[in-house]
C-alpha cells in the first residue's frame, strides 16, 4: 500500500488543505482485503466545510477540533483519494497527519499477513461405484441386454 500526501496553504487566514491518496499494489488487491476503517488523529476544525478561519473564532478562538475518519481503498478498486480541511496553526505543523496514516498501515499489515497465510487451495476428486456393487448389478444388466437383443 502506498499513501502519499500534500497540504497546501494559502497566504493569509486560510486552513491548509490535506489531499491524499492510498493505493494497493496488485498482489494486495489479489488477496481481496477488507478495507481498514479507523477513526484518525487528523484534525478536522469547527465548521470544516469553510476554508478559511478569522482571528478569534472556531479553533483560533479554542474550539475543539474533531477528528477525521480514514480507511484503505476497496480491493476490488484499488485506490482512493481524500481530501480535508485542516485547522489554522501559527506553527502550520501537523504531526497527526503521518501518525494516522502509519498507524492505518499497521493495522492494513496486520491483515494482510493474516490473507497471505491463507494458503490456495486446488484439489479435485471423482467418486464411482464400488467394485463389489458392481459384480452385483453387472450379472443383471448384462442378462437384461441379451433378453432385449433376443426380442424378449
Amino acid at each position: 500500500m502506498i499513501i502519499e500526501w500534500n497540504i497546501k496553504k494559502k497566504r493569509g487566514n486560510y486552513r491548509p488543505v490535506l489531499t491524499y491518496s492510498i493505493t494497493l499494489e496488485d498482489f494486495e488487491k489479489d488477496l481481496a482485503l477488507p478495507q481498514v476503517v479507523l477513526q484518525s488523529e487528523i484534525p478536522e476544525p469547527p465548521q470544516s466545510w469553510s476554508t478559511s478561519c478569522l482571528p478569534g473564532q472556531n479553533e483560533r478562538d479554542g474550539k475543539e477540533c474533531s477528528t477525521y475518519r480514514i480507511y484503505t481503498p476497496d480491493h476490488k478498486t484499488g485506490s482512493l483519494e481524500g481530501k480535508f480541511v485542516l485547522p489554522w496553526r501559527e506553527n502550520a505543523v501537523y504531526p497527526e497527519i503521518e501518525n494516522s496514516f502509519k498507524v492505518m498501515r499497521d493495522h492494513f499489515e496486520i491483515i494482510l499477513k493474516e490473507a497471505y497465510n491463507s494458503l490456495p487451495l486446488e484439489e479435485t476428486g471423482r467418486v464411482e461405484m464400488s467394485p463389489e456393487t458392481r459384480r452385483i448389478i453387472s450379472s443383471g444388466i448384462v442378462s437384461e441386454k441379451f433378453l432385449k437383443a433376443a426380442g424378449f
